[in-house]
């Protein structure tokens, strides 16, 4: 899980209403891609219109969309459109790259030292909609504290940076992606990731979230556990007492919401 590391307030609003995605001063997004954008993460692929690229004007376009940290620090929007060829990083082996694109391995974990000369760790995957590979610094990742009420333990904290699977005592088990606007795959269509924060407690509410690579969701990803609903309970008993936005992210869309989020 990403946490959000852009304000909504430096938003480049007018490079997005360039590519259609404003309208009356409102950002057109619904409220997980928002959240992506704000996170760090990428969209999921939405149809964009009016793109110039090499003197070339295209009409529309679906893209995913990001935003990195660019000229002091504000956000630059950037367009991931579906690429005809992949192109692998140079630290990654013919073997490496060829078991990311083919869904042989999932993820890999590189070391490797970036154009600063730094060296950090990341966790390598293979997004199939824009046909890229993606990098995640593992040290800039954050794990959730809690899933449906349970603590994770230091150890499964640092599974789940390193993209493996973590399951709770309910049997909830997630996993860290950035493949998705989520940010994470489950065995369940829903849950709650908790983050505690200066004796407080933030509560993200997942539904529709895909399934673990090569799974598919039955009837049983659908049931609600006990620790579910005893989490949601606290959710809204926080909201009572301070009443306070809790976001509702939605994964596929059959369960998305469509609600729309102002500057």
């Amino acid at each position: 899980m990403n946490t959000e590391i852009f304000n909504e307030a430096e938003l480049p609003l007018d490079d997005l209403a360039a590519i259609g995605l404003v309208s009356d001063g409102r950002v057109m997004l619904e409220e997980a891609d928002l959240k992506a954008l704000l996170s760090g993460r990428r969209t999921q692929m939405l149809p964009l219109k009016n793109l110039e690229y090499a003197e070339i004007r295209i009409a529309s376009l679906n893209a995913k969309i990001s935003l990195v940290s660019g000229v002091a620090g504000k956000p630059e929007l950037m367009i991931h459109p579906t690429y005809l060829r992949s192109t692998a990083p140079e630290y990654l082996s013919e073997e490496e790259s060829w078991a990311l694109e083919t869904g042989d391995e999932i993820s890999l974990e590189k070391d490797i030292v970036d154009s600063k000369g730094q060296k950090k760790r990341v966790l390598v995957e293979f997004d199939r909609e824009t046909n890229q590979f993606l990098e995640t610094d593992e040290e800039k990742l954050e794990a959730p504290d809690e899933i449906n009420g349970q603590p994770l333990t230091p150890e499964q904290k640092a599974k789940f940076k390193r993209g493996k699977e973590v399951e709770v005592a309910d049997g909830t088990k997630v996993q860290y992606t950035a493949t998705n606007r989520n940010g994470i795959r489950a065995n369940r269509l829903a849950l709650i990731a908790s983050i505690v924060f200066d004796g407080g407690i933030s509560y993200l509410l997942f539904h529709g979230i895909k399934a673990f690579i090569g799974q598919k969701h039955d009837a049983a990803s659908s049931e609600l556990s006990q620790d579910y609903k005893d989490t949601l309970q606290k959710m809204k008993q926080q909201q009572e007492k301070e009443p306070a936005p809790v976001l509702d992210l939605s994964g596929d869309d059959k369960t998305r919401t469509n609600s729309r989020r102002s500057r």
